[in-house]
């Protein structure tokens, strides 16, 4: 995983260092000054990101000693402390808002997932993510979705087919954009098409499809939709799913139901560094 994440942390340390560095911090704090400093949470959730956080704080000074209190996927209270970091007090300084940044973002989308999974809880519905993520962020907030509860969906536009509206106008239907993608995909990718009516569906399933994405259907019609595969494809939800409506789209017996805003939308986990 750190081959992964290494990139992303040391592109976000050097937007934040700039050309010159910590300036103030440097001005301010004496280079042999060591401190004993905390991360600890300012409201409840669930932890997620705690790798590429810590990762800032062992870029900007390896000789920092980083204890972890919890990890990834631990579910906080108020006041909980996540980790210890002590050492050079500029190295502290000069990290916490990067590992701040990245920790309070990838927690918050952790602690999201986690409520819409509490919320469909005792059916078969899984709650997946979308493509719809901050660019250069994609593989930390994808296993933020995991680390609350979540799947993920697609990571890119190259490991499945997903036919949505748009192409389904310029395929001149949904059967010749099922049949251009059946011609052009490989034996292990996946095709998924994107219907907005029962019509669409029933011209989906005879042409056959592996996963279909019922869009913005009404909990009624989902069920029906759900009637109609009958286990002949996979099934998906969407359409500004939340918190308070999952319960009846997940009712419909959906398999999966997708929601954008966990990543997109999703407020931080409010966590800060404080020095004993």
């Amino acid at each position: 995983m750190r081959l992964l994440i290494e990139p992303i942390v040391r592109a976000a340390l050097l937007e934040d260092l700039g050309r010159a560095g910590d300036i103030t911090t440097e001005a301010i704090v004496p280079q042999d000054a060591e401190v004993e400093a905390v991360i600890a949470a300012r409201q409840p959730g669930v932890v997620a990101g705690l790798d590429a956080a810590l990762l800032a704080f062992e870029l900007i000074d390896p000789a920092l000693r980083i204890e972890r209190i919890c990890g990834d996927r631990a579910q906080i209270s108020r006041g909980d402390i996540v980790a210890r970091i002590s050492g050079s007090a500029r190295g502290v300084l000069s990290a916490e808002r990067t590992a701040l940044n990245l920790l309070s973002r990838m927690s918050g989308i952790a602690t999201a997932t986690r409520a819409l999974a509490d919320a469909v809880a005792g059916t078969k519905a899984k709650i997946v993510c979308t493509r719809k993520t901050t660019p250069g962020l994609r593989v930390l907030e994808k296993e933020a979705v995991r680390l609350g509860g979540g799947a993920n969906h697609r990571f890119g536009l190259d490991d499945a087919m997903l036919i949505k509206d748009n192409h389904i106008v310029l395929a001149g239907g949904v059967r010749p954009a099922l049949e251009r993608a059946k011609r052009h995909a490989g034996h292990l990718v996946k095709i998924e098409l994107e219907v907005d009516t029962l019509g669409q569906l029933a011209e989906a399933l005879a042409v056959g499809v592996d996963a279909v994405l019922l869009d913005n259907m009404t909990p009624e019609m989902m069920r029906r939709a759900v009637a109609m595969v009958d286990g002949r494809a996979i099934t998906e939800a969407s359409g500004r799913i939340t918190r308070d409506t999952a319960p009846a789209v997940a009712a419909t017996g959906v398999d999966l139901i997708s929601c954008g805003w966990i990543t997109h939308s999703a407020p931080i986990l409010d966590l800060g560094l404080d020095i004993a």
